[in-house]
């Protein structure tokens, strides 16, 4: 317990001890966090991070918890949380904004519409904070996060130096780049296209409908369980193909209005989530030969 007092004595009330990780999942599913700290700006996260740095403590990056899945069993070492500093929205010029790794991704968006530029519709469709969608390339409806980020800014852990990477320097893939595990994104700047209000709203409302008839809200489920293959191969078809729809484990199951949806039902458990998955897999891959890979993002012991 004394390096618990030590750090609560230090930090005060951004750091708790045992923090209950299911209030910060949409799966609301997870055990504790060892050490929850929520950086409210750039100088709380360099003096907070220099601090696990010396006493060697695991280091995990929390978002909106929108794709993350949290082990019963909790978290060792530090969560961090991006807090109040980093949500923020500003137009650098009319066609480039600059948001904080903590702004939610509808947020930019709708600021995007109210100045008039285009191409950004799509976030309103993407659950989770822009520091998240970066590192996974989030995306929908044949656009993605790399087609509109210029650059970011990030704490690089190893020196406590913050950086600037732009696009070019970052090789993005379906739902992933390969920026190192050691950089925590803090903010970003994207481009839009200068383009009619009207127009702009009537896409983002088209989306947004779109989005309502083929995936299902207001339930516990953290979107996209698998990545897709392929528009030919989606993880969706290739769970129908393998039959998989019906499958429940515990209180989780599968949506019936989008399959790659996986679900708690209210009394399920982390492990009943993973299970589920693990029961899909296999099935999937017995019956099509395709071994699945995740979009999700499992943590803890």
């Amino acid at each position: 317990m004394k390096l618990a007092d030590n750090l609560l004595k230090k930090f005060g009330d951004t750091l708790n001890v045992n923090v209950n990780l299911s209030n910060y999942s949409w799966f609301n599913l997870g055990g504790n966090a060892e050490y929850f700290f929520k950086a409210n700006n750039k100088e709380q996260l360099l003096e907070f991070l220099a601090e696990i740095k010396k006493r060697n403590l695991k280091l995990t990056i929390l978002g909106a918890g929108s794709n993350t899945l949290f082990r019963d069993n909790g978290v060792s070492g530090a969560v961090i949380k991006l807090g109040k500093d980093f949500s923020y929205i500003k137009l650098l010029k009319k066609d480039v904004i600059d948001a904080g790794a903590a702004t939610l991704d509808r947020q930019i968006a709708n600021f995007a519409k109210d100045n008039n530029l285009k191409n950004l519709e799509f976030l309103s469709c993407i659950p989770g904070s822009v520091g998240g969608g970066i590192v996974m390339n989030s995306g929908c409806y044949n656009n993605d996060i790399s087609k509109v980020l210029l650059s970011i800014k990030a704490i690089d852990i190893n020196n406590l130096k913050e950086i600037e990477i732009n696009r070019d320097d970052i090789k993005f893939l379906y739902r992933g780049t390969d920026l190192a595990e050691n950089l925590i994104i803090i903010s970003a700047k994207l481009k839009g296209l200068i383009g009619n209000k009207a127009e702009i709203e009537k896409k983002q409302s088209d989306l947004i409908e779109r989005k309502k008839l083929s995936q299902p809200s207001q339930i516990k489920t953290c979107g996209s369980t698998f990545k897709n293959l392929s528009e030919e191969k989606k993880a969706w078809m290739l769970i129908k193909q393998a039959g998989c729809e019906q499958f429940t484990e515990g209180d989780a199951s599968i949506s019936h209005k989008h399959c790659n949806f996986f679900v708690n039902n209210g009394n399920a458990t982390a492990r009943d989530i993973e299970n589920l998955i693990k029961k899909v897999k296999q099935k999937v891959f017995e019956k099509t030969g395709v071994n699945l890979e995740l979009e999700i993002k499992i943590i803890g012991e």
